[in-house]
């Protein structure tokens, strides 16, 4: 299926903002629906049969998708659609490396919640107790925190507010007009979704409790689940079945290689593996009950009218009770509980989302970030009406 791109987007600057459409196309389409002629809007997909998925593709002029489904904690069904290579008319299948992005930061939590389930780590020490010497004396890269020297308040930050993004760094230190990491708000008192503070805990990991993340995360996560072609770290083994990425206005990317472990999003990894992954975080395997319960528990209420900007003081009340979980995001499902993650940068998406009644789930992962305009008729069908705020979650979404 080769599908011609055609749209076009203003460069975000952050690498977990959703992509918006630009102004000059929501005029034109404003002007188009006040004058006669105008094609009418593409209907959603009605099903989940290839058919209706591939049709919902070209309407977006998504280059690939991979959808997985996940029935009583067991993986059910993995499809892949499109190509990998538009160019080469490469095809997307299921053992192709995509970019994990955001979903790293779950997996790594759940890696995290078994080092707290032995005992090697107490998830509610404060940094002042934790560290054998204060924050700001760490000031290598990639872990430099002499920024905040003169904040006290780094003393009160625990591994528990750093899973939920409640320490109040911004998403990026590079992000700041001076590119200085500081502290925004009294930690533990809002959620903010903070790359920064996932680092931080992986900093805490390697310097601190002396392990190397690559090989916990290795042993831990990607062997208990069967994880071939996941990795924290690019490897040449990759290169052979390895997605391009696909911009909103289709220009093409390399699958980047990234060299160095980030907690927070270097994660490459396949629709199977994440299938693999979420039915066993489903089920809790590798973790105690009541750690598989504190991951999905909603620890830190969400506030916020929107997802980013990340310090937008905008303010909504979330009916569904969203709320920060340890590595997801967490709401009420009628009488149960719904958690997710989703994430991408500018030539990728993926959404992970999880209903515990049934113990069911949808991961969808794409080589192209206008994959997330079909994310939530998708995942209604394959979940029912979930209750996932998406216009907290996608700017471009509808406001309720």
């Amino acid at each position: 299926m080769h599908i011609t791109a055609a749209s076009s987007n203003r460069r975000t600057n952050q690498s977990s903002t959703p992509p918006r459409r630009p102004a000059a196309l929501l005029s034109a389409a404003l002007l188009c629906s006040l004058l006669a002629g105008c094609a009418a809007p593409q209907r959603p997909a009605r099903s989940l049969a290839d058919n209706e998925i591939q049709r919902v593709m070209r309407r977006e002029q998504v280059q690939g998708l991979a959808l997985a489904t996940i029935e009583d904690g067991k993986v059910g069904k993995v499809r892949v659609f499109g190509q990998r290579n538009a160019a080469l008319g490469q095809p997307l299948t299921d053992e192709t490396v995509l970019y994990g992005a955001a979903l790293t930061k779950t997996a790594f939590a759940y890696m995290v919640l078994q080092l707290a389930d032995e005992g090697k780590l107490d998830l509610d020490a404060p940094l002042n107790r934790l560290l054998p010497k204060p924050l700001p004396y760490y000031h290598e890269r990639p872990f430099d925190y002499a920024d905040l020297a003169d904040d006290p308040r780094w003393k009160s930050i625990t591994p528990r507010m750093l899973l939920m993004h409640g320490a109040g760094f911004a998403n990026f230190r590079w992000l700041e007009d001076d590119e200085r990491l500081r502290i925004h708000f009294e930690p533990g008192s809002r959620y903010a979704h903070s790359s920064e503070g996932y680092q931080l805990l992986q900093m805490i990991l390697e310097q601190v409790l002396g392990l190397d993340v690559d090989f916990e995360m290795q042993r831990r996560v990607f062997d208990r689940f069967g994880m071939r072609r996941t990795a924290m770290r690019w490897r040449p083994g990759f290169a052979d079945n390895a997605a391009e990425g696909y911009a909103f206005d289709g220009s093409v990317q390399p699958h980047e290689r990234r060299y160095r472990v980030r907690a927070a999003a270097s994660m490459d990894t396949t629709v199977a593996d994440q299938a693999r992954l979420w039915a066993g975080m489903m089920r809790g395997d590798g973790l105690s009950p009541a750690g598989r319960e504190a991951m999905v528990k909603a620890w830190l209420p969400v506030a916020s009218r929107r997802q980013f900007p990340t310090f937008d003081a905008a303010r909504a009340d979330w009916p569904q009770g969203l709320a920060a979980g340890l590595g997801v995001l967490t709401f009420r499902q009628g009488a149960s509980t719904a958690w997710y993650v989703a994430g991408h940068d500018e030539w990728s998406a993926n959404l992970a989302l999880c209903v515990e009644q049934g113990r069911r789930c949808v991961v969808m992962l794409s080589n192209d970030v206008r994959a997330e305009r079909l994310f939530p008729e998708l995942a209604r069908l394959a979940l029912g009406d979930v209750a996932l705020p998406w216009a907290w979650e996608y700017q471009w979404a509808e406001q309720p």
